[in-house]
């Protein structure tokens, strides 16, 4: 495993510190790591933690993991219930399992030991302030200084910055956003016999705000109800998850946690890396637009940038650190830019004609089959739009 000494060989110069520690840190610290590099990964919370997220891992998600990954998950999911606005009820079967449901803070826990056992190192409850590539604590050109509150400094040759929407490293880097939601949630432990009515069964509710929907997740004796919405609707947002607890039948049992999140979605132009600094998963705004996932989004674009931040920790000049952190932004462009793209045009679809999308995937097999397809990580939107002509045809008259 590669460590260096800086220029007054008196500190530690580390081939990649990664700034976060959720599913897109923990890849990334993970990918650098198995490649043989020295890695830290510096992390402001105590682990584990709770996020606010449903915890669904579809096809994507389980296919980036680490080898021999044994995902913890609470249920399997074989149907989903579909309502619009708490109407027109209609459940979907499936013989095969479409998703599978965890808890985040065991999920995210695994993905950090996973990393740890590839050679990584975790500090947990230090504060990152800044980042800096230039001026007195950088030793050299090849060097980052990222700078903790209380004035530690950590020296790196590549910084991959997975600290989350708020992310502090994604400032440095100029990422910019053009989409930002509210999701609110609630973890409401329930009896036995109320379990036992949702084991295997989520439900999605087309809600009653543009571009709004909720959620049940059933975890065991805890059902994980959700809402998410555009930001500035914020007591509107809240009423509709206090409704949408009520019609379930849920009103009577109190959450364990409920918690607040807001979601942001980079701009098409919107930077991935500055020098010898890169972003992933939600400090790069990268996730799914209509559906706001984003742990495949986190894992799948933290392990691209693990591997560039490892090329870019070995590059001896900036125009060399530069090709790389490039080459990483086509890598992530080519395919979850692609994928964001069609996530765009389905909400504006879905803004627009939200009783459309329930009509055609309560009724219309087809329709049906590809959102099995695409939980299952068997296809994706992007690919359905590209090899089914009727699909395209669709998107694209909403484009006009």
């Amino acid at each position: 495993m590669s460590s260096e000494k800086s220029a007054d060989d008196t500190r530690q110069v580390w081939d990649v510190v990664v700034v976060g520690a959720g599913p897109a840190g923990a890849s990334a610290a993970y990918a650098a790591a198995v490649a043989g590099r020295s890695v830290l990964v510096l992390e402001k919370a105590e682990l584990p933690r709770y996020k606010t997220c449903g915890g669904g891992i579809i096809g994507p998600s389980r296919d980036a993991l680490p080898p021999g990954f044994d995902l913890p998950l609470r249920d399997r999911v074989h149907a989903v219930t579909f309502t619009l606005d708490g109407k027109f009820s209609r459940t979907r079967r499936s013989r095969k399992t479409l998703f599978g449901l965890i808890n985040r803070p065991e999920f995210d826990q695994q993905l950090v030991e996973y990393a740890e056992k590839a050679g990584a190192e975790v500090r947990t409850g230090v504060t990152v302030a800044r980042v800096e590539q230039h001026g007195p604590a950088v030793p050299d050109r090849r060097t980052v200084a990222v700078v903790l509150q209380g004035g530690e400094t950590v020296l790196a040759r590549a910084v991959v910055g997975a600290d989350g929407s708020a992310s502090r490293i994604g400032a440095h880097v100029g990422v910019k956003l053009d989409q930002v939601d509210l999701g609110l949630e609630a973890e409401i432990p329930v009896p036995a016999t109320v379990a036992e009515d949702w084991a295997g069964r989520v439900l999605i509710d087309w809600g009653p705000m543009p571009g709004s929907y909720g959620w049940v997740f059933p975890k065991g004796d805890t059902l994980t109800v959700g809402v998410i919405s555009a930001r500035g609707e914020g007591a509107a947002t809240k009423r509709y998850l206090e409704d949408f607890i009520a019609r379930l039948g849920l009103s009577g049992f109190e959450p364990s946690i409920s918690s607040g999140h807001l979601t942001r979605c980079r701009s098409d132009d919107s930077p991935l890396s500055r020098g010898r600094v890169l972003v992933c998963g939600d400090a790069a705004g990268l996730l799914e637009p209509w559906t706001r996932e984003g742990i495949s989004f986190a894992l799948r674009s933290g392990r691209l940038a693990g591997e560039w931040a490892v090329r870019i920790a070995e590059a001896h000049d900036a125009v060399d650190a530069r090709r790389q952190a490039l080459n990483y932004a086509f890598a992530v462009k080519a395919g979850l830019g692609v994928e964001m793209g069609v996530g765009r045009r389905m909400l504006t679809l879905f803004e627009r004609r939200p009783g459309l999308l329930h009509t055609a995937i309560t009724t219309f097999r087809p329709a049906w089959n590809a959102f099995a397809k695409i939980t299952r990580g068997s296809t994706t939107l992007a690919e359905l739009v590209r090899t089914h002509p009727m699909a395209g045809r669709v998107l694209g008259r909403l484009d006009r």
